[in-house]
């Protein structure tokens, strides 16, 4: 079968696109026979996780290592999921690493597996094929029973913890503290990003003996003109250039890149010069992208309050706009008025869309939030996100500012647009 028709087949395999649980995977993972040869990093947390996994690879990338990244979800090719040495991996070898997962499945009486234990154990497979020095692994939804958490990380981190995913993971932000710390494993480093953990993440390292670093606590980063310092357990390292990747977030997950790094350095030494190369080579479509022109073009997958109140942060941090012209499209399972509220304040003209997919909000659905909010001015609907882009650049001046966001696919469909290729 070529791709497209693997990943067909493995959309079919399980009755629930999210099913968590450790023990479907488990099965087969052992009747892959697959083991762990080199350092494995986790990251986890409600937001930042992409961006830290993106920095995390370009830094030992610029070190001289081998390294395997698997993310999700992908805005433009399912091949954007599986990378090694800083490439999305070719379809062929995706396609064996399926077969063999295919045949691990089978093996243990047609264990059901979603669309991403799927993938993750694909991805493996690919991995296992290669003499990588490193794995860096991007925690699907949650962390203790996440299929990427069937593997031993050597430091793991959680970014932040905010509410997403409550159907899974619980109603409030301590019992998703609790979900995402599963990750942590017993005298093994622990980074948490968020300066403010939840109690039950920091009960939950204590009780298993994780040694868990608290950024603001443990470590950090100061700003200063024109560079910041990062400010750890094993000391300073000064004079670092600002990331790449834009957003004042940014620093945060910087300092949990090199919180992690640090306690690797036996293991996977790396150089200050890497560590400024790195951030400043480090790229990732979708997150606070701004692209060149005019009218100015962001694109952003912010899809839950806490990531929008950070993209409204960051708009109101960019130059003068008269007008933002907004192409919004979500999930119908995710806090849309939450969403709303963090950014109706910064956002002029809104376009809302429907997107494809069952889960997907209507762009009637996304009208009756706004009004519920106060959003009073004519809300035309659109039937896709091209549409309202299309629109948005016919009607918005060319001092003006349009943003598309809410959800990878809201992103996804204007590079396609926009004629963007995959990463």
């Amino acid at each position: 079968m070529i791709l497209d028709d693997w990943l067909a087949f493995i959309e079919r395999q399980h009755a629930k696109p999210i099913d968590l649980g450790l023990d479907r995977v488990r099965s087969v993972s052992q009747a892959l026979g697959q083991r762990q040869t080199c350092p494995v990093i986790l990251v986890g947390g409600t937001n930042g996780k992409g961006s830290t996994c993106a920095m995390l690879e370009r830094i030992l990338l610029c070190a001289g290592y081998r390294v395997g990244l698997y993310t999700s979800p992908h805005l433009l090719r399912y091949n954007e999921r599986v990378r090694i040495d800083g490439r999305a991996v070719g379809d062929d070898a995706l396609c064996e690493g399926f077969a063999r997962v295919e045949a691990a499945r089978v093996s243990r009486g047609d264990t059901p597996l979603t669309y991403f234990e799927f993938g993750t154990l694909c991805a493996w497979e690919v991995f296992a094929d290669q003499p990588l020095d490193v794995i860096i692994l991007e925690v699907g939804l949650g962390g203790r029973l996440d299929a990427t958490n069937l593997y031993e990380p050597d430091v793991a981190i959680v970014t932040g913890v905010d509410l997403d995913h409550m159907d899974y993971l619980g109603p409030t932000r301590e019992d998703i503290g609790f979900e995402k710390a599963g990750i942590f494993r017993a005298g093994r480093p622990a980074i948490c990003g968020d300066r403010q953990p939840p109690q039950r993440l920091l009960d939950h390292a204590q009780a298993i003996g994780a040694d868990l670093q608290v950024l603001g606590r443990d470590f950090g980063c100061e700003r200063q003109e024109g560079q910041w310092q990062y400010w750890g357990r094993h000391g300073r390292r000064s004079g670092l250039a600002f990331p790449a990747l834009r957003g004042n977030r940014q620093l945060d997950n910087a300092s949990c890149v090199l919180a992690a790094l640090d306690v690797l350095r036996n293991r996977l030494p790396v150089a200050m010069q890497d560590i400024r190369r790195g951030l400043l080579e480090t790229e990732l479509p979708g997150r606070f992208q701004v692209l060149p022109g005019r009218p100015t073009v962001v694109l952003d997958v912010a899809h839950n309050p806490q990531a929008a109140r950070v993209l409204a942060d960051n708009l109101g941090d960019m130059a003068f706009h008269p007008a933002t012209w907004a192409v919004f499209g979500m999930l119908r399972d995710k806090d849309i008025a939450g969403v709303v509220q963090a950014m109706r304040h910064r956002v002029d003209h809104w376009l809302p869309v429907t997107l494809a997919g069952p889960r997907a909000a209507t762009a009637a659905e996304l009208v009756s939030v706004l009004l519920a909010a106060g959003v009073s001015e004519p809300l035309p609907a659109f039937d896709s996100p091209s549409a309202a882009f299309a629109y948005a650049r016919e009607k918005a001046g060319e001092d003006d500012r349009i943003l598309a966001f809410g959800s990878f696919l809201t992103v996804a469909e204007i590079l396609h647009a926009l004629g963007r290729t995959a990463p």
